[in-house]
């Protein structure tokens, strides 16, 4: 086969995406060709959609960087790898290997990365140019439905486990109940904590998951809940939510001395003062990606069964089902859609 189809993201206004007919990638020295077995559904591809986006895209563009598959094709210098291998990419697609940020682990900080689906082809398609140093090994027993979404859990092991202060028995409130948000509530349980999510009255049904994974879901205020332990408030607020004022309530949650980690985008101005940031002594971290030794522990959490995406998944669609996956996702009907090539 020469060609498949793929989905298109093919200009900045909102709703250019479509369904394109586009050549099987040619591969590199260093790179291999993946067959992809399925594809999730990210709330970047929604707002690349929507086109309420705040970072460049590389127009035209074939969504997608949530995936998994078998490899097809290894590129000549590309060892320890072989056709048939059951793998799932990490996102950092093109980096600069030398510059100080790579050198030390994170490249996901590289300036110069450029990610699938939005700086070049993602793998909303059958094939997919992938770098050997992207893959991870996935067991046998894990299937691709949910080894697809070892990416989104390791952006939430990532502002959970590595970049937040977390201890047994500690109260964290996590804002904004999609993927992102029910996954770090998930990771935030295994830590040891207690956990609340929140979010807004057409969210109940998502908040309604979050039961499953053993957190408490909350409609609108979460004051009660947050201060109910010390009377000072959550020790660790987690900002999930896609919008820029989250981070206003995230300020009046945290009791003194705690930690916002804000991992949701959100491209409008806060215009709020900072001041409660400063009274409170709180501190403010940003949580951006994942690298290699987050996606191995998120891999042994997914294969032993401590992590279990399945209660997210809302459904698996074919490629050319796209737009009915996409707007499930985008109402709140479900909170993770999965796409698998035809």
């Amino acid at each position: 086969m020469d060609t498949a189809a793929a989905v298109v993201n093919y200009a900045p206004e909102r709703g250019s995406v479509e369904i394109r007919e586009i050549a099987r990638p040619a591969i590199g020295e260093d790179d291999v060709l993946l067959e992809v077995a399925n594809v999730g559904v990210c709330g970047s591809d929604l707002h690349q959609w929507t086109s309420n986006h705040s970072w460049p895209v590389n127009y035209p563009v074939v969504l997608g960087h949530e995936f998994g598959g078998h490899i097809a094709a290894l590129g000549q210098r590309v060892k320890g790898w072989k056709p048939g291998d059951r793998v799932v990419s990490e996102t950092a697609a093109v980096i600069n290997a030398n510059s100080p940020l790579s050198r030390t682990g994170l490249y996901n900080l590289d300036p110069d990365r450029k990610g699938f689906g939005y700086g070049v082809n993602g793998a909303m398609t059958r094939f997919v140019k992938v770098p050997a140093r992207c893959l991870h090994r996935i067991p046998d027993h894990l299937p691709f439905e949910k080894a697809c979404l070892t990416e989104p859990c390791s952006v939430a092991y990532n502002a959970v486990a590595v970049n937040s202060r977390i201890q047994p028995g500690e109260r964290v409130i996590v804002l904004g109940p999609g993927t992102i948000g029910i996954l770090c509530a998930a990771v935030a349980k295994l830590c040891g904590a207690e956990v609340a999510v929140v979010g807004l009255e057409q969210d109940r049904q998502r908040l309604e998951t979050v039961k499953q994974y053993g957190c408490e879901g909350i409609v609108g205020n979460a004051t009660d809940w947050a201060i109910d332990a010390n009377g000072l408030g959550a020790d660790l607020v987690i900002d999930a939510a896609g919008a820029s004022i989250t981070l206003k309530t995230a300020l009046e949650l945290v009791r003194p001395n705690g930690q916002i980690t804000k991992v949701g985008w959100g491209p409008k101005p806060l215009g709020f003062s900072l001041d409660p940031l400063v009274q409170k002594n709180v501190t403010l971290q940003g949580s951006f990606s994942h690298n290699w030794p987050v996606w191995e522990k998120v891999i042994t959490l997914l294969a032993n069964g401590s992590l279990d995406v399945q209660p997210i998944i809302g459904g698996v669609w074919p490629i050319t089902s796209w737009e009915e996956a996409f707007e499930k996702m985008h109402s709140g009907e479900v909170v993770k859609s999965v796409l698998k090539p035809v």
